[in-house]
């Protein structure tokens, strides 16, 4: 072994150690909340199918007629010649959902992130951003080259006087909407007001808010009520939506500069037209989905009215997102593992992708997941804890 693979090596035995290596499981079958992984059968709540639409039959079906009607790829970038009428037709048909003036659809949301930022923002410039935001969006901050300023998570306080003490030219506020760790959501009203105070963009990540939030799951702004051209909405289009992709939603303008700038759209080969073809049908099961988001929730009370924990946390989460802290990391391991023995999958969350302390079992709820998968759930993680006492 070459000495550079010898140091590479090293450093995954470090990670053994602290507990911090990821690993991949295998599903074998679509997803749901009854998965075959990894040879097993398994109560899973792993996924971010809040709708439990990525196994419907409707889209199965939209997907085959998308693939009949289009192929299977799109051949070129959008800018060249993969731009088809039914990409341009869900485009439009989002914007419309979300209630802005245009939307720009991407393959991926971190694509979307990342596009974002460096086409509206350089060098001398200014982001503001919550401590506890995705990746995505910390990495789209650093290709944009702007100064970076952190404020405290939720702290409208603190971000108002880093604000009010950074003079820039251009200031851009970004947050997630619903953070995908803790499963809280954002003061969207109070840091719009700031964006309108201090004359800056703000730049909302609502992967964990669209299809979910907000009346006919329009999302997180539309449940706040709030519309400015400062807004700049991302969408992703594989959680709730059940498919694949994101999109950038606000005013036409905005739009408009993002597809001739943002070389994350510009440089890459567009989405299979299928897909989009697949995502129409998707919206309008979220658009009608009133009675799927009503058994998400009740399901998301019969949790916290039914947890019984001592000695770790769960989080005061209204999200289908419902993280229990249990803090250190060989434990937090060993729980998920017991969890595993007894056909449970509740994934492992650790450093770095949440702070240090605070390692937790990540629930996602889906509407998908019945009284009887909850109360399952609850009876092994009451054992699990006292098991530890």
């Amino acid at each position: 072994m070459i000495p550079l693979l010898h140091e590479l090596a090293d450093q995954l035995a470090a990670h053994d150690d602290a507990a911090l290596r990821r690993t991949r499981r295998v599903v074998d079958t679509p997803c749901g909340p009854e998965a075959i992984v990894d040879g097993r059968a398994m109560l899973a709540f792993a996924s971010n199918d809040y709708l439990g639409l990525a196994g419907h039959p409707a889209l199965a079906d939209a997907a085959s007629e998308g693939a009949k009607r289009w192929g299977v790829g799109a051949g070129a970038s959008h800018l060249v010649s993969g731009h088809t009428s039914i990409h341009e037709e869900l485009e439009q048909r989002l914007a419309a959902f979300v209630q802005m003036d245009a939307a720009l659809a991407f393959c991926t949301g971190y694509m979307a992130n990342i596009a974002v930022m460096p086409a509206l923002l350089s060098r001398g410039d200014a982001i503001f951003a919550d401590r506890l935001n995705h990746a995505s969006l910390i990495d789209g901050a650093q290709l944009a080259r702007a100064d970076m300023h952190r404020y405290p998570h939720g702290d409208v306080d603190s971000l108002a006087r880093l604000l009010e003490k950074t003079p820039t030219r251009r200031r851009m506020i970004v947050t997630d909407s619903v953070f995908s760790m803790d499963g809280d959501v954002a003061p969207l009203a109070n840091l719009l007001e700031l964006a309108e105070r201090f004359d800056a963009w703000l730049l909302v990540d609502d992967a964990h808010g669209f299809g979910v939030l907000g009346p006919q799951g329009r999302g997180a702004l539309a449940e706040a009520g709030l519309r400015s051209d400062r807004l700049i909405l991302m969408g992703t289009l594989g959680k709730a939506a059940g498919v694949a992709g994101a999109f950038v939603a606000g005013a036409a303008t905005l739009v408009e500069w993002l597809k001739q700038k943002s070389r994350a759209y510009i440089f890459t080969t567009a989405a299979p037209p299928l897909l989009a073809h697949t995502l129409m049908a998707a919206l309008d099961l979220i658009e009608q989905g009133d009675a799927l988001r009503a058994q998400l929730d009740a399901l998301r009370r019969r949790l916290h009215d039914g947890v019984r924990l001592t000695r770790w946390r769960l989080l005061p989460s209204r999200t289908a997102i419902q993280p229990i802290v249990i803090g250190d990391n060989a434990e937090t391991m060993q729980v998920a593992r017991q969890l595993w023995d007894e056909g449970i999958w509740a994934p492992a969350i650790r450093p770095p992708t949440v702070p240090a302390g605070t390692a937790r079992l990540r629930i996602s709820l889906s509407a998908g997941h019945t009284e009887a998968h909850l109360d399952r759930l609850l009876e092994a993680l009451h054992r699990c804890e006292a098991a530890r006492a």
